[in-house]
């Protein structure tokens, strides 16, 4: 499993490459909680491209509900059937609802499009930016893996899919629905697997390049900010240097782009404070 993560490019450690391969095995979701920018979105990106499967993504926000996560009816498809066979003099009453809940009247939202299809990877991405409400009608669908639409009975997965739940931790999850998960923390990485991160993700940038800028956010995580840069600004704050044609950055150039590693007026602020040239200087030449 890690082998195969790292082919994709996503590099992982021994923790995460077992909870994956448990997730596989156990038919149970991995649950990554940690920072925003840390890789957890990627993951399952990666899992889908390692096993040759369809990515399919709810992205969770305040007031989600089944309806937009699960399926719902196409109602204007349904009155133009029910106008047509008016219009053809059908009066038959329970034959014109059977048809009008047929399967091809069903919108299949994320979760439904899950289930029906194998094999496949399912995000719910920053599912602590839904409802409790909403919270537990996901647990009561990832343990059995099915559903029941009133109108149709109950659809369940031949083959579960790969579920991968991400959390920034902006409130807690209720333990019921972390306890049927594979628990991993997303934490910064240290300088030398953000440099490989870097490296494996910009090949075209410069070595010396790569170095400096990792150096520098590793510098920035450590002072006092409202939201540390993560690798995914690491990553972007390089590429941003090296579309400027930068091969490498002194402290003028670091202070002129940390618009892509920083996103807070506060942040800008003290990293101002920061002796930057320091920073790069201890990076040697």
């Amino acid at each position: 499993m890690r082998a195969r993560l790292e082919a994709t490019g996503y590099l992982v450690d021994d923790g995460l490459a077992i909870a994956c391969f448990l997730a596989l095995k156990l038919h149970r979701p991995v649950f990554c909680e940690g920072d925003p920018g840390v890789g957890k979105t990627a993951l399952a990106a990666a899992l889908a491209e390692a096993l040759d499967a369809p990515l399919i993504r709810l992205q969770c926000h305040e007031g989600i509900d089944a309806s937009q996560a699960l399926y719902d009816w196409d109602f204007p498809r349904q009155l133009l059937h029910l106008r047509a066979a008016e219009a053809s003099g059908i009066t038959d009453a329970e034959r014109l609802e059977g048809e009008l809940y047929d399967r091809r009247f069903l919108i299949a939202r994320p979760l439904l499009r899950a289930l029906q299809t194998q094999p496949c990877v399912l995000l719910v991405d920053e599912i602590d930016r839904a409802d409790d409400e909403f919270e537990a009608f996901l647990l009561e669908l990832l343990s059995e893996f099915s559903v029941t639409i009133p109108e149709l009975g109950t659809l369940r997965a031949e083959v579960p899919p790969v579920v991968v739940l991400t959390s920034n931790r902006t409130r807690e999850v209720h333990d019921a629905l972390k306890r049927r998960c594979l628990y991993h923390w997303f934490g910064h990485p240290d300088f030398a697997r953000e440099l490989a991160i870097v490296r494996r993700r910009l090949p075209g940038v410069s070595a010396r390049l790569a170095e400096q800028v990792t150096a520098l956010v590793q510098a920035l995580r450590a002072q006092d900010l409202l939201k540390p840069p993560g690798v995914a600004e690491t990553i972007d704050w390089a590429q941003a240097l090296d579309a400027l044609g930068a091969s490498e950055v002194d402290a003028d150039l670091a202070m002129a782009t940390l618009g892509s590693a920083l996103k807070y007026r506060e942040d800008t602020e003290r990293a101002r404070g920061l002796d930057l040239a320091a920073v790069l200087a201890a990076r040697g030449t």
